[in-house]
Order: structure tokens, then C-alpha cells, then sequence
């Protein structure tokens, strides 16, 4: 990277409030890059559900996340942003004057990077899968237990037991039915943390003979011998103990994430969200925010929400940089001829 590659807005995160920030750059003629610590665009979206469907983004009944990733980077990336993946920003600091305004430099372990702004577009933050309480777990990872479901057609046929009482657990029971030969859903306590509707489902399932599902119930220990065999589960009221036999264990616990480095930038915080106004300003002068990584009052959390967010960001940023550039872009479709030149 040449020292002085300098852009004008750098977005952290390359989810799908980052991709269409690095449109929206580019639509305002503004040099970008995008910096994410996963391996692959689409954040949350690529890395835990994409083969889930999505029923809430303007203009699709419906679309698989991985499909939504795919139309927003190709939306995106059509203005040649600068895109770096797998590297996690470790430090930020303010470098020499650039015409007049301050720059950033963002510290990763590739390099730096410098920017004239900033828009935070990291989501929950680095996040990691809530592990289960066993010794051997790491051991265990990709040898018939994963701790996250990428291809339901990884489990065809296969005796299936899924962890859980949230969203990723009841909609992957769902989602393996027809699939995997069998499935036994369990969770340590009576209460679930899913939406009702689907709640609602995985019963009728259940009283149609179709999966089961049982509450109290814990992984105590994994058997077999390269792969996973069997688990012992324990009632945790009867202290009952049961050994079933299983081809797969899939631990959906929800996830642990952190702002990482981004939380020592004395940035104004409210439990590890980023607060901003109603310019998704920060509390440090060029710096932006957008989605899920920010509150403020009334705040949805909600990939539709980044998008207008984003927006927003990206052009005060903009003006941020050009006192002198309108605010407002104008309606895209009287850009014909920008959009030409980049298909």
C-alpha cells in the first residue's frame, strides 16, 4: 500500500449497510474503502445465515441473504472501491493535515490506512459463537460439530442435535426438515428467545412427529472417535442422564461481540453502541456511523434502517469534506450517465 493512499471516506465493516455506503460514495464521486475483519463481504449475513431468506429489505418478498450480499457488492463495487478483507483495525490516530483537514490513520495488521473520514459500519462488532462448557470443545469444531450452519445440505440425511433457544436454533430446525434424516432440538431452560411464529412451528412439528424438541436439556459430553458419534445430554431439573446417537451437534448460543479497538477511540458509548445524531455524526468531527454499531432514540435495528443510515452518513461526510457539495445528491434516476460509465 503506497503511504499516502489516501481516501476520502474509509467505512469499517462490509456488511450490507458498509456495501451500500461504499455505493453511495461513490455515487457522490467520493473515493472509498472498505475494511472489514471477516474474509468475505456481507458480514453477518455471509458469515452465519446465508442461506436463509430475508423478507423485510425493500423490493424482495423475499431473498436469500446470500443473494442480497451478491446484488450489494455488485452494486457497490461498480465505482471501484478499495476494498481490504480480513484485516481487523487495531488502532486509530489522527496523521498529518491533508489540504487543510485532519487525517485518520487506521492501523491494521497490514498497514495503515489513511482516510479524511470514517464511517463505522461494523454491526455488532467482532463477534464470536457462544461456546458450550466442555473441555474438549475445540477439538470437537468441524469434526461433526459446528457452531454455525452455512449449507443445510452439509447435514443430508444425518441424525442432527441442534442447541439452542434463539432464532438461529428454532429456524435451522426448521430449515433441516426434509433434509437431515432427524432432528432433536434441546434447550437448558423452559423460555426461548425466538420469534413466536417460529416457535409456534417447530411445536407443530414436534406434535406431527416430525423433529423433537426438549427443555432442561444440556450437552455433558461428545463421543466418538474422529468424528462425532453420540452425546451425552442431561436433564438439569431430574439430573437425568441420556446418551444419543447422532451424525451432527450444532450449538446455536448466540454470539459474543465486542467493539474491539473501535472502544479506545474515546468515541461516546452507550452499552457498547456507538451514539450519533441525527447527521450520524459521532462525537468525534469526522467521523460517521450507521447501523447496527449505533443508538440513539428510537433506534430499529434493521438492515433497512443501515441503509437510510448509511445514506445519511455518507453524504454529511461528504459535505464534511466540501462544505460547498449539496447535501441532498439528487434522485439517482436523473444519473443515468453516471451509472453508464461504471457498468
Amino acid at each position: 500500500m503506497a503511504e499516502r493512499d489516501i481516501r476520502d471516506i474509509t467505512i469499517v465493516g462490509a456488511g450490507p449497510t458498509g456495501l451500500f455506503g461504499a455505493f453511495y460514495a461513490g455515487m457522490r464521486g467520493a473515493s472509498c474503502r472498505l475494511i472489514d475483519a471477516l474474509p468475505e463481504l456481507g458480514g453477518q449475513l455471509t458469515a452465519l445465515y446465508p442461506e436463509k431468506y430475508i423478507y423485510d429489505v425493500g423490493g424482495f418478498p423475499r431473498i436469500l441473504a446470500k443473494d442480497l450480499v451478491k446484488g450489494l457488492a455488485q452494486q457497490a463495487l461498480q465505482f471501484k472501491a478499495d476494498v481490504r478483507l480480513a484485516q481487523e483495525v487495531v488502532g486509530m490516530r489522527r496523521a498529518a493535515d491533508d489540504g487543510g483537514l485532519p487525517l485518520f490513520a487506521l492501523a491494521t495488521p497490514e498497514g495503515d490506512y489513511l482516510s479524511r473520514t470514517i464511517v463505522l459500519a461494523g454491526g455488532i462488532g467482532a463477534f464470536s459463537p457462544r461456546r458450550l462448557p466442555l473441555d474438549d470443545y475445540d477439538a470437537w469444531l468441524g469434526r461433526g460439530m459446528y457452531d454455525k450452519v452455512i449449507d443445510p445440505k452439509a447435514f443430508a440425511g444425518q441424525r442432527v442435535l441442534l442447541v439452542g433457544g434463539g432464532d438461529s436454533a428454532f429456524d435451522w430446525a426448521v430449515n433441516l426438515q426434509g433434509v437431515a434424516s432427524s432432528v432433536l432440538m434441546i434447550h437448558r431452560r423452559e423460555g426461548f428467545r425466538a420469534h413466536q411464529a417460529t416457535i409456534d412451528q417447530v411445536r407443530r412439528l414436534c406434535a406431527e412427529g416430525k423433529m423433537e424438541l426438549r427443555t432442561f436439556w444440556e450437552v455433558k459430553a461428545i463421543h466418538g472417535d474422529d468424528r462425532v458419534a453420540a452425546a451425552t445430554i442431561r436433564n438439569n431439573k431430574t439430573k437425568e442422564e441420556e446418551r444419543v446417537e447422532i451424525d451432527a451437534l450444532i450449538p446455536l448460543l448466540g454470539f459474543v461481540s465486542n467493539l474491539g479497538d473501535i472502544a479506545n477511540w474515546g468515541l461516546r458509548l452507550e452499552k457498547e453502541e456507538v451514539v450519533v445524531n441525527q447527521l450520524m455524526e459521532t462525537n468525534l468531527e469526522g467521523i460517521y456511523a450507521a447501523g447496527d454499531i449505533v443508538t440513539y432514540p428510537g433506534k430499529l435495528k434493521l438492515i433497512a434502517t443501515g441503509f437510510g443510515e448509511v445514506a445519511i452518513a455518507v453524504n454529511n461526510a461528504v459535505h464534511h469534506l466540501n462544505p460547498a457539495a449539496k447535501l441532498f445528491p439528487g434522485h439517482s434516476s436523473n444519473m443515468e450517465g453516471l451509472f453508464a460509465t461504471t457498468g
